[in-house]
């Protein structure tokens, strides 16, 4: 089969499998056909799926697991790296050293849109929500729809949905780390939002802003916009493609009317021509309301009538780790988010107290990345200091070394919550043994979400008792 620019790829094999982003072009070339294996850290949830799924995955730097026909460069290879694997690694720097052709998985993603009609799905906020809203919406409308995710669909099960046709619309995250949208050959785009977010690899919020603009020059003459309200003057340069504006209660389309229902969020979505009423979203937050209006936009552009689209909406299930309920019972509520900048945590927050206003609100976070508690103390301090109380994990640090006088302890200092606790990952667990929290939950990007099982299993059995 051919998959990008013409070649046929039977051997590929990944450094670092186990990301999101890569785990989805893993998931690509084997259902097309390709022997695909890979090399990741450690095991999680994800890499064991991708083996069950016949995917082998090793956990040691071993130059013996990589395929010979790739060491021999053979036609037809292909290795996909992620810039977060150390360029010391010993499998990148054997490749490099022995004429390897390596790509990032940006640039084969890249690649790949070249060739389908790509709706690309940016913002330092909301992209993975947005997209996967996109992709189902336009999926449950009957659209021929492809999907690249970075995040996993609960309707798919999979941050992959594919479609053998060629004409089919492609929904692909756009992500602006490492400057990787920039690979990317959208013919329609979403922009959630534009906040200042990875100053490790761009420096200033100007900068960010900068590569927003080119993202937006990626556009071809003709094409089409959506963008969010107030970061609407990104695009004032271009003049040649079609802008919509959205928000809530402002922008060319919008959310009205936003009120809590039983766990759910209803909402009417207004535009020039357009009017649909009482659309019922069972992923609350304010925050995924704005989403879902972006997504709608463009599946109304694909021609999904306004009683397809009320209905794919209250068919959405959300997106693993983004406002997920854990534990959801009448007097006990554990909800998990992948939250990890200070603008995400306060959506999330706000959007909790307003379906439980009554609940104390105890949460755990786990900062990530040394950099970004570094660029955000004090806004991380506020907006966790929406909640009751808080539990502070060490900081994740990923990619990273750590930064003199960067910490837990000194964040812990920032936040203004009544109650605000450092505890080990260990010491989480026994302290929700102990107090049974009946509005709990975890935030965070890096590995918290690893606690999630035996959190529920805590909650689940205090209910059974």
């Amino acid at each position: 089969m051919k998959f990008m620019e013409g070649q046929d790829f039977h051997t590929v094999y990944f450094i670092g499998i186990g990301g999101i982003g890569m785990s989805n072009l893993a998931r690509y070339f084997h259902q097309r056909g390709a022997k695909v294996s890979g090399y990741d850290k450690t095991p999680s949830p994800l890499t064991r799926k991708l083996e069950q799924e016949g995917m082998p995955v090793y956990y040691e730097e071993d130059i013996a697991h990589i395929p010979q026909d790739i060491k021999n460069k053979k036609a037809g290879t292909l290795v996909v790296y992620t810039p977060a694997i150390p360029k010391e690694h010993q499998e990148l720097v054997f490749l490099k050293s022995a004429g390897v052709a390596l790509f990032k998985r940006s640039e084969v993603l890249g690649l790949l849109s070249r060739n389908l009609y790509t709706i690309g799905v940016a913002g330092t906020h909301g992209k993975t929500s947005t997209s996967t809203m996109l992709a189902h919406l336009l999926h449950h409308g009957g659209k021929d729809t492809a999907a690249f995710l970075g995040g996993i669909s609960v309707n798919f099960d999979s941050n992959l949905l594919v479609n053998a046709s060629s004409d089919a619309l492609c929904v692909v995250e756009a992500d602006e780390f490492d400057r990787s949208f920039h690979r990317l050959s959208p013919r329609e785009a979403i922009i959630t939002s534009a906040g200042a977010d990875h100053l490790d690899i761009y420096g200033t919020h100007e900068a960010l802003l900068q590569a927003f603009r080119e993202y937006i020059d990626k556009l071809p003459v003709g094409g089409h916009l959506i963008i969010q309200e107030e970061i609407a003057n990104l695009a004032d340069h271009r003049t040649d493609i079609s802008i919509i504006t959205y928000g809530i209660d402002s922008g060319m389309a919008q959310a009205q009317d936003i009120r809590a229902d039983q766990g759910a969020f209803l909402f009417d979505y207004k535009s020039e021509d357009c009017f649909i009423q009482d659309l019922k979203l069972y992923v609350p937050g304010f925050h995924n309301v704005e989403n879902m209006v972006a997504a709608i936009t463009i599946a109304r552009g694909h021609g999904l009538s306004d009683a397809a689209i009320k209905k794919a909406v209250a068919d959405f299930q959300g997106v693993k780790r983004r406002f997920e309920y854990i534990v959801k019972q009448e007097d006990r509520i554990y909800i998990d988010d992948y939250a990890h900048h200070p603008e995400e945590i306060e959506a999330c927050l706000k959007s909790v107290r307003a379906l439980f206003p009554d609940k104390k609100l105890s949460i755990a976070f786990q900062p990530h990345l040394f950099s970004r508690t570094q660029d955000f103390m004090e806004d991380f301090g506020k907006a966790l200091g929406l909640a009751d109380e808080v539990f502070l994990l060490d900081i994740y640090p990923a990619r990273e070394l750590p930064i003199p006088g960067v910490s837990a302890e000194v964040l812990l200092e920032k936040i203004s919550a009544k109650s605000k606790t450092l505890l080990s990952k260990e010491g989480l667990l026994e302290r929700i043994k102990q107090d049974l929290p009946h509005l709990f939950l975890t935030l965070g990007a890096g590995d918290i979400d690893r606690l999630i099982p035996e959190i529920k299993a805590i909650l689940q059995a205090e209910q059974a008792n």
